[in-house]
């Protein structure tokens, strides 16, 4: 069973629950032994994580529990890693940033076809990051790129099949 029918499984019954485990999942936050929630080696207390989340801190603890005792779920979460994100930092950096929504993200080839178009016209990617459709109720390619996308580029990136909108800053 993929990962999104084991969660769905798990947690039928229990939408807040789950709603909790999916937030683990968009942030890398990894459950760790005796109930803990990491950012690295940094604990998250389940009373931030239901505050954000909108939950109760009980239905954290319960998440959690629930990870904890099943064997499939205790592999994905126990080994998620967070990582750094440049969108909002990138231009402070000097980066370039275009955030690409595309009609179908679980569609095959899409972000071959961004990055290839990227790299033609000499542009070099510093980070991309695809928001997870299951996730994310409106995914987006976030690519960073060393310098600003300019008119050629834009264009040629509009005009690929499946984008939807680009947002470049």
């Amino acid at each position: 069973m993929y990962m999104w029918g084991e969660i769905e499984e798990n947690f039928k019954g229990y939408p807040a629950q789950k709603k909790v485990a999916k937030y683990l999942l968009k942030m890398g936050f990894r459950v760790g032994k005796r109930k803990k929630v990491m950012c690295g080696n940094i604990e998250i207390a389940h009373t931030q994580i239901g505050k954000e989340v909108g939950v109760d801190r009980r239905v954290v603890d319960a998440a959690v529990g629930k990870i904890l005792k099943n064997k499939k779920l205790m592999k994905i979460f126990a080994n998620l890693e967070s990582a750094a994100f440049f969108r909002s930092a990138a231009p402070a950096m000097g980066l370039g940033v275009v955030v690409i929504t595309v009609k179908d993200a679980a569609k095959p080839g899409v972000i071959g076809t961004i990055t290839s178009t990227i790299a033609s016209h000499g542009v070099s990617i510093r980070q991309a990051v695809a928001d997870d459709p299951y996730l994310c109720e409106k995914p987006v390619f976030t690519v960073i790129t060393n310098t600003k996308i300019k008119g050629d580029l834009f264009e040629d990136l509009k005009n690929i099949k499946g984008v939807k909108k680009i947002t470049v800053y």
